[in-house]
């Protein structure tokens, strides 16, 4: 950091997100005495994703603005303003408005959706990622569409949930052989498939979408099916394209390389939330995590950082959850295939618990409507306590009880 005193500092914070503003606040809660900038690409007043699946996207909530006062702490806003590029050499971003300094940067740009290959711009294709994209989507619920949602992962079940409370036909078409390929296997996915149909909605695997015509998503088998909308659920991306050329490291996957303590490869830069990978101590790997806990928990670490505080290593147990078809699901940890996986209660119920176990220690578990194994856990994961998988396995032992 620069040599200038802290009142003299201009911390400048790219993105608007949940990430962003928890890092200006932060920097505020700490005592940070100098200048606070955060840029929003977008219009709006900062806001909080998840209710976008939710209560906007029922017309339940007409937004989700983050209660801070933002004035009153002193922290200046730039909406509606793009930043182009970075110059860590001049300490100097490139924005739509000209060039803007700083002492210091903390990149927040999150995660941007994948599109579907060849449906840019086709009309009724939609995503889900921002305040516009669910405000285009509302009136489509509203008038009960027959809607095609590609891709069963976590979003493409909280929105095809959302349609079915609507009145809408839903069909979720999904390339893979189950929903959540992509984060669990094959096992523990296998129960969720019932989901769907419970709910009213079909769920067809390994169906690969060909393209998408007015009024029809027709799929690799030759196969069509009636949409009178299309939302795309494929998965996201670090948004860090706006990077190229500015020197810093990026990894395989694009995100912003930080360290364990959320610093980037420039001088005066940090990175955090689901733009940024950081080297998890605990697992042994680096961590890439698109979850609203990880924007959450980092910018008190960059903010501490940036204080002078006593240097507080980011190693966080991840954590996120997801409402879908009736059912709370919750996640914490981080598991490998080479866990040993141990179930608590019949998937065929209506709750139970899945752990994970590295030398007998609990290293994540996914809770279906059981919140307390997930609080428990929780805290036994980040303790590193050894547990008895025979004990662990008495869904009617609390977790706490099930120790070595």
């Amino acid at each position: 950091m620069s040599e200038r005193t802290q009142a003299q500092r201009r911390v400048v914070v790219v993105g608007a997100g949940m990430a962003g503003v928890q890092t200006a606040v932060a920097l505020r809660e700490q005592g940070f005495t100098g200048t606070v900038t955060l840029i929003g690409a977008e219009p709006h007043q900062p806001y909080d994703r998840p209710p976008l699946s939710k209560a906007v996207l029922l017309g339940k909530a007409e937004g989700s603005a983050f209660d801070v006062d933002f004035e009153a702490l002193g922290i200046e806003l730039l909406l509606g303003r793009e930043v182009l590029g970075v110059r860590p050499e001049a300490h100097e971003l490139d924005t739509e408005a000209g060039p803007f300094p700083y002492d210091v940067l903390v990149l927040a740009t999150g995660a941007e959706p994948i599109r579907l290959p060849g449906t840019e711009g086709v009309p009724g294709v939609h995503l889900l990622r921002t305040l516009d994209d669910a405000e285009r989507l509302r009136p489509v619920l509203a008038r009960q569409h027959d809607i095609v949602v590609v891709g069963a992962g976590w979003i493409g079940a909280e929105f095809a949930t959302a349609a079915r409370e609507a009145g809408c036909a839903v069909t979720v078409v999904e390339a893979a052989d189950r929903p959540l390929a992509g984060a669990l296997p094959a096992e523990v996915a296998a129960p969720m498939t019932s989901w769907y149909a419970d709910a009213g909605a079909e769920l067809r695997t390994r169906a690969r979408v060909q393209r998408v015509e007015p009024g029809a998503v027709v799929l690799d088998d030759g196969s069509r099916v009636a949409a009178g909308a299309v939302v795309v659920g494929i998965g996201a991306r670090p948004a860090t394209g706006w990077l190229a050329g500015s020197g810093i490291e990026l990894g395989a996957h694009g995100e912003v390389v930080a360290d364990d303590r959320l610093r980037t490869s420039a001088p005066d830069v940090y990175a955090v939330g689901d733009c940024a990978s950081f080297p998890s101590g605990r697992y042994g790997e680096r961590l890439l995590v698109h979850h609203w806990d990880n924007a959450l928990q980092g910018p008190r670490t960059v903010a501490a950082d940036m204080v002078g505080e006593t240097p507080t290593v980011y190693d966080p147990v991840p954590y996120f959850w997801s409402e879908q078809f009736g059912r709370f699901v919750q996640y914490a940890g981080h598991h490998a295939s080479a866990d040993t996986t141990l179930w608590r209660g019949e998937p065929s119920g209506p709750a139970w618990t899945v752990c994970w176990l590295r030398e007998n220690r609990l290293v994540a578990l996914l809770a279906v409507g059981r919140p307390r194994d997930l609080a428990q856990g929780r805290r036994l994961i980040e303790a590193g306590t050894e547990m008895d998988p025979a004990l662990l396995a008495d869904p009617t032992r609390p977790l706490k009880a099930a120790t070595a």
